[in-house]
């Protein structure tokens, strides 16, 4: 019998009953997934189906590139793809995945943006966004460099939505002197379904490049669940704060850059600097920079601290105002006095930061006792409003680029906007 094969349409005969169907996608190879003409999908196991008739073979489409032309009064963009939903489609007849990526793809997926911009556009990865690492970040900054060099206006990133955040940090840390707009942009839902968000995200990223002077690193995301608007939000202040909603970046202690509307206006919601003539310079990660992060919970042990003697820095995630389990008060609190000598340990030999799990507010180690034993131990981020996710992007790329005894110092300083001057509400 001919081999069958995802997208043929097919009749089986198994234990349970007689099926009709297209053939689907299966991770499991002991399972037969069809897809039936009411539209459910239903998996057979293997060893109990007794014939499967092949009725039509599936035949793919072809797909047509649509020939594009320069116009010369637009501003260039480069789309560089790194995976996530925004690029791919899914084929409900057959149940594969879709990637696009060319200029002609992009353009025959969302055909406004041929009126906003030239575009080039090129696969650099496709990866889930929680696989990415200090590697991915470094090949990333070097293609930023090639477009520039080619005479790119502006950059458009594609990026998977879970870890997006963390990569603008570290982009707007390794791009030092960046004179163009790099502009990071994801999709929580993908571009086939009605209430994908990828549309208004990357048309209002291209509006924002081809109508301002803005030079750096940014996001661009809805910022309701409604088609009205996208916010422009600055890369070490912003955090996804929802698994699935079309609003989930919210930018924590600041205010965003700009919001575009879905016309594709844009209004500046802060000053921003004028544009300069920066040359561009890259400062790229060590990949073998070794940087925990630890949670701060009750009944807590020593070993906890001391699994990280051999990392080059520990990022201590606080309550509160900055504070750690540490003080002894009675005979069920031993532990605490072991924890405390830990941290003390690690801080000789490596830097050790205190964030907050509160998310909003500013760290203040001086209102209490715990938290001035804590700086007396040696560890720092006092007074400072730095995201968890920043503090750790920020510090693994002192350490990649500065001498020891000069990180501590320059970790306090404001090198990217990840510090701000004043709490915001």
């Amino acid at each position: 019998m001919e081999k069958i094969n995802s997208g043929d349409k097919v009749r089986i005969h198994a234990d349970s009953g007689e099926f009709e169907g297209t053939v689907l996608p299966s991770l499991d190879k002991n399972i037969f997934v069809l897809k039936l003409k009411s539209g459910y999908n239903i998996g057979l196991e293997k060893k109990k189906i007794k014939k499967v008739e092949l009725i039509l073979k599936h035949k793919p489409q072809e797909y047509k590139k649509q020939k594009l032309s320069f116009n010369k009064e637009l501003k260039t963009i480069s789309i560089l793809h790194t995976g996530g939903t925004i690029a791919s489609q899914v084929n409900y007849e057959t149940g594969g995945v879709i990637a696009r990526f060319t200029p002609e793809e992009i353009v025959s997926m969302f055909p406004e943006i041929k009126d906003i911009s030239n575009i080039k556009s090129r696969l650099i990865s496709n990866m889930f966004s929680e696989d990415m690492n200090f590697n991915h970040y470094n090949i990333l900054a070097k293609e930023i460099q090639k477009e520039i060099k080619n005479g790119a206006d502006g950059i458009i990133i594609t990026h998977g939505t879970d870890t997006l955040a963390l990569t603008a940090a570290a982009l707007s840390f390794t791009l030092e002197g960046l004179n163009i707009p790099v502009i990071l942009v994801g999709a929580q839902r993908s571009s086939d379904r009605g209430s994908t968000d990828a549309k208004l995200n990357l048309l209002s990223a291209a509006h924002f490049i081809a109508k301002t002077d803005y030079q750096g690193v940014a996001i661009c995301m809805h910022e309701t669940k409604n088609d009205d608007k996208c916010l422009i939000l600055p890369p070490a202040k912003t955090r996804k704060f929802h698994s699935s909603g079309r609003d989930a970046f919210k930018v924590i202690n600041d205010v965003p850059i700009a919001e575009v509307s879905n016309e594709g206006h844009v209004k500046f919601l802060r000053q921003h600097p004028k544009k300069e003539n920066k040359k561009l310079k890259l400062k790229l990660f060590k990949p073998n920079i070794k940087v925990g992060i630890l949670k701060s919970h009750p009944n807590m042990f020593a070993k906890e601290i001391s699994n990280y003697k051999n990392f080059n820095a520990l990022i201590l995630e606080g309550t509160g105002l900055g504070h750690f389990p540490i003080n002894k008060i009675d005979k069920f609190t031993s532990e605490n006095q072991k924890i405390y000598n830990e941290i003390k340990k690690l801080a000789k030999n490596m830097p050790v930061i205190m964030t907050s799990q509160t998310i909003y507010g500013r760290i203040n180690m001086n209102v209490y006792s715990t938290g001035r034993l804590l700086q007396e131990a040696g560890v720092i981020g006092n007074y400072l409003d730095m995201l968890t996710e920043t503090a750790f992007i920020k510090i693994a790329w002192l350490l990649s680029n500065y001498p020891k005894n000069k990180v501590k110092e320059l970790f306090h300083e404001n090198l990217r906007g990840e510090i701000s001057k004043r709490t915001e509400e």
